[in-house]
């Protein structure tokens, strides 16, 4: 497949881009080489080999989640400017109409 001025033109519209004249030679110049490459790769041969998901054999390991109480409501509410001892108080910030 090659590209061409027009196929420049379509992707140009579709990405909303503007391309300058000037712009499209170099356009068609890199994209017709990244063509040729997958061309390049379209012919080696994979018979046999697995898909390659993760670059290494990795296993994540996860933790079990623990409930810890790191902070009391006593500590957590100490500088706030107005709690009620066990909330938070603020301003009204919604009105209902």
């Amino acid at each position: 497949m090659k590209v061409n001025s027009e196929t420049i033109d379509k992707i140009a519209h579709l990405a909303r881009l503007e391309v300058q004249e000037d712009e499209k030679q170099g356009l068609l110049d890199d994209m017709n080489k990244i063509l040729t490459f997958m061309d390049k790769l379209n012919e080696v041969d994979t018979q046999g080999i697995e898909p390659l998901v993760y670059l290494n054999d990795e296993v994540n390991v996860l933790r079990e989640d623990e409930v810890k109480q790191e902070i009391s409501t006593e500590i957590a509410l100490k500088n706030a400017p107005k709690s009620d001892g066990k909330f938070f108080r603020v301003a009204k910030v919604i009105n209902k109409a």
